[in-house]
């Protein structure tokens, strides 16, 4: 495990750019979160969700998935309560916007591969624009989807990202919520 103390500068957080962070999993996880793709910083830093002001970590803990608010440099604990996260796109941007359609295409395929060979029960996608571009659903909303993704159940989640302003702390939890009741 890569972990770095430091908040990262400027110069670091550029020379972050089109990085990759290892995957967090494992074969039979309860869930398998997927997000787009990692931001630079969290690719400055080598961890998921690193990036202050992210929500991913405390809204874990308050719907009930961790028994306490892990810190991005913790993520491979997640594994011993049976979640694990990857991404759509591996590539770190300044931006989720900078991830293209094709990318995007082409991590579903990836995605399809990775729940063949691990088996999770179930796939959290975070992120209702990127799951309907990647998985070819225009119309999908937020909550749980009709077809699964292989021997998984789809989820939809929104963003916890904290530019993601249609959501609030509160909402996130009742719909993380949810999925953690899901999985139980």
């Amino acid at each position: 495990m890569r972990e770095k103390s430091s908040t990262p500068d400027r110069a670091a957080l550029l020379a972050a750019r089109d990085k990759t962070v290892p995957d967090v999993i494992a074969p039979q996880l309860r869930v398998l979160f997927c997000g787009i793709n990692p931001g630079l910083y969290s690719g400055a830093t080598g961890h998921h969700f690193a990036r202050p002001g992210n929500r991913f970590w405390p809204v874990l803990h308050q719907a009930g998935f961790t028994e306490r608010q892990l810190a991005p440099v913790e993520e491979r604990a997640l594994l011993q309560h049976g979640l694990g996260i990857t991404n759509l796109v591996a590539r770190t941007t300044a931006a989720a916007d900078e991830v293209t359609k094709d990318e995007l295409a082409e991590g579903y395929e990836k995605l399809r591969r990775k729940i063949r060979r691990y088996e999770p029960g179930i796939v959290a996608v975070l992120g209702v624009g990127a799951y309907r571009t990647a998985f070819g659903k225009p119309k999908a909303a937020i909550g749980s989807q009709p077809e699964p993704l292989g021997t998984a159940a789809v989820w939809v989640l929104p963003n916890p990202s904290g530019l993601n302003a249609h959501y609030q702390l509160g909402d996130l939890v009742r719909i993380f919520g949810r999925l953690r009741h899901a999985a139980s």
